[in-house]
């Protein structure tokens, strides 16, 4: 069964599900085998950008692609963000037209920058050339404007459009070279209602494109989409049509991202299962059972080498503490490198030189790392799994109230599945990590579609 769709007017054909780079790093090896299980799975349409992971995104993915042929893989990356390394060479070169959103957060879509960004994006990637690269959020500059100075005005969406029809002539230079075949935009603003002060407009966009030369190479566009951000699909932004609408009439490829990632009421909702149906949520009880051995193993090193980890009372009784003020295991994430995991990382490099030489702290080491490693792992999935209450919630809604029909699908599924089915929609870009994240996501494609719009719109309600 081919399921592949047209990438708008490029030639390009892509399956409906994309791999989506995102938080896809070098160095792990369930990354480079779950992208591994996407090929293999039939998928051809790779998003990654020059920001995620600091480039190390693109590196995987050049290498993942080293034994494949390359003209049945898509690959789209993106430029615009500097932070990272990029913040190092915009520091050095002092780029024009820099917008400065915040500390480590910059921005820019000058041709000067966007040079270096497809330099090294093609380098990383180990590629002749791109199939697609997207300006990536250039919005940054309306939303500069309201973050820091005043309201937005219409001048400002000139010079907005403005620096857009120059990255657009640049990447038209870029196309000539080979180094590109196709360009659009990413913006998370296209989905917003055309009154809203930084919306930004596809048909504006094109015609930017248009105005550059009217055989331009503007094809392809990305916004969010998922149950609660459907805006592309409904909203009527682009002269009186929705996004979907108008790219389907001008011929442009629509990619949706955050598909399985809400943001609803300025907080994250996650669109897909934590526990198997029937299991039940871990709680306190089950907490304790992963911090007991290590606080054991704490007790060890004060008896046997007269330490303590850390400071205070220890790492298992501040995680105690922390764990049950934490939301999410997206909210553990965003805590644990800086407040946990580093701090244990700069006692352990001490402790090693303080210690060097001594058996002691060899088998107590030896002893305390996979309990710690264990403890830290039970704790992201003790977290993921108090959410399922949430994902109850919403799967019950989309079966009563929007119309789903009820067939045992995972939430994820049903979500992707939605998106699946609405006309001009060309890839759903999914974060598939792991192998079976894979699995999944792909087994979206293969199930009987439903009516996509109807549900959105009762959903929404």
């Amino acid at each position: 069964m081919n399921l592949h769709r047209p990438l708008g007017a490029t030639g390009l054909s892509c399956h409906p599900l994309g791999f989506g780079c995102y938080r896809i790093a070098d160095d792990n090896p369930l990354h480079a085998g779950a992208l591994a299980a996407y090929l293999d799975r039939g998928g051809n349409l790779i998003d990654t950008s020059a920001n995620y992971t600091d480039g190390d995104s693109e590196t995987l993915v050049g290498k993942a692609l080293r034994e494949r042929p390359r003209d049945q893989v898509i690959v789209v990356t993106k430029g615009g963000y500097i932070q990272g390394r990029n913040m190092e060479l915009a520091q050095q070169r002092q780029f024009p037209e820099v917008v400065q959103y915040g500390e480590g957060i910059w921005h820019s879509i000058h041709p000067e920058f966007l040079e270096t960004q497809v330099e090294r994006s093609v380098e990383r990637l180990q590629l002749d050339y791109v199939d697609v690269y997207l300006l990536h959020n250039p919005e940054y500059y309306l939303e500069e404007i309201t973050h820091h100075r005043r309201p937005i005005a219409p001048a400002d969406h000139e010079e907005f459009y403005r620096r857009v029809r120059e990255a657009f002539r640049f990447l038209e230079t870029q196309v000539e070279r080979g180094r590109i075949r196709w360009y659009g935009v990413s913006s998370n603003n296209y989905p917003l209602a055309a009154a809203a002060p930084a919306a930004t407009s596809v048909a504006r966009t094109l015609a930017a494109a248009e105005s550059v030369s009217m055989s331009h190479h503007f094809r392809v566009v990305q916004l969010p989409m998922n149950l609660y951000e459907p805006g592309g699909a409904l909203e009527p932004n682009n002269n009186g049509k929705t996004v979907l609408e108008f790219c389907r009439e001008k011929g442009l490829g629509v990619l949706a991202n955050r598909p399985l990632n809400a943001s609803r009421q300025n907080r994250l909702v996650r669109l897909a299962d934590f526990l198997p149906p029937g299991e039940k949520a871990p709680g306190a009880a089950e907490l304790e059972a992963l911090l007991t051995p290590v606080g054991e193993q704490e007790q060890r090193l004060r008896r046997e080498l007269g330490a303590a980890l850390m400071e205070g009372e220890g790492i298992a009784a501040a995680l105690r503490v922390i764990v049950p003020q934490l939301r999410s295991a997206a909210h553990w994430e965003q805590v644990a490198g800086q407040h946990v995991i580093a701090p244990i990382q700069r006692w352990l490099t001490q402790s090693r030189q303080r210690f060097v030489g001594r058996a002691e702290w060899n088998q107590w080491q030896g002893g305390f790392l996979p309990l710690l490693n264990a403890a830290l792992q039970g704790i992201h999935r003790h977290l993921s799994t108090t959410q399922q209450l949430a994902s109850d919630l919403i799967r019950g809604r989309l079966v009563e109230e929007a119309g789903y029909p009820n067939r045992g699908e995972s939430l994820s599924r049903m979500a992707l599945n939605v998106l699946l089915g609405l006309e001009g929609l060309s890839c759903v870009l999914v974060g598939m990590r792991r192998p079976e994240y894979v699995e999944d996501a792909m087994g979206a494609a293969e199930i009987e579609r439903v009516d996509s719009p109807g549900i959105l719109r009762r959903f929404a309600v």
